[in-house]
């Protein structure tokens, strides 16, 4: 089992000893990258992975995604069941102008101001909160609806036009939290 950080462990294996001249070479095109349950605790080595399109870390012990600022093309962010407190600051954000799902649930948000941070994100449009102490902030989900524009679906519910749109009182069927407007956007892989 890999322990640490991934390229350090590839790199010091000896059956992939024949890797280790062009390791950062060829991470540049990689564009899918999974690597759940790990025990990683760092992502410093993907750095260089500009062409990454999906990326899932899920299960893991980081607490900085930093290193993933130059993964401009990102489309799907796995991060759930980390050691995440805090975000990067907007610019971080705005520069993965391509994101439309993003998955943080499972980790140790506690403010909203920082996870507000995530309205830089131009095309965000799934977002998963849920078991993160921020969850349990009231009028958490109204903040988030509301700071985040493009977003179409957060915590396994579509948004509901009466969450946007503050007093309006619409039938039960269209109503927040509505078994109708259950989605389940990110189920559980098969093998």
């Amino acid at each position: 089992m890999f322990h640490g950080t991934i390229t350090e462990e590839l790199t010091n294996h000896r059956e992939w000893s024949h890797y280790n001249e062009n390791i950062t070479e060829d991470q540049k095109d990689f564009v899918f990258v999974k690597f759940s349950g790990l025990h990683l605790k760092s992502m410093e080595s993907f750095q260089s992975c500009i062409s990454l399109r999906v990326c899932i870390f899920s299960n893991n012990f980081i607490t900085d995604i930093h290193p993933l600022q130059s993964c401009i093309k990102l489309v799907k962010l796995d991060l759930h069941g980390n050691q995440i407190k805090s975000l990067p600051d907007t610019r971080f954000w705005s520069g993965l102008r391509n994101l439309r799902l993003l998955y943080l649930h499972d980790n140790g948000f506690a403010k909203l101001k920082n996870v507000c941070m995530l309205s830089a994100c131009p095309s965000l449009i799934a977002l998963t909160m849920f078991d993160c102490p921020v969850s349990l902030i009231k009028g958490y989900r109204h903040v988030l609806v509301n700071s985040i524009w493009s977003l179409k679906a957060l915590d396994h519910h579509v948004i509901s036009d009466e969450e946007i749109i503050q007093n309006w009182h619409l039938p039960e069927r269209f109503k927040t939290y509505n078994h109708r407007l259950f989605f389940n956007f990110c189920p559980a892989l098969k093998k």
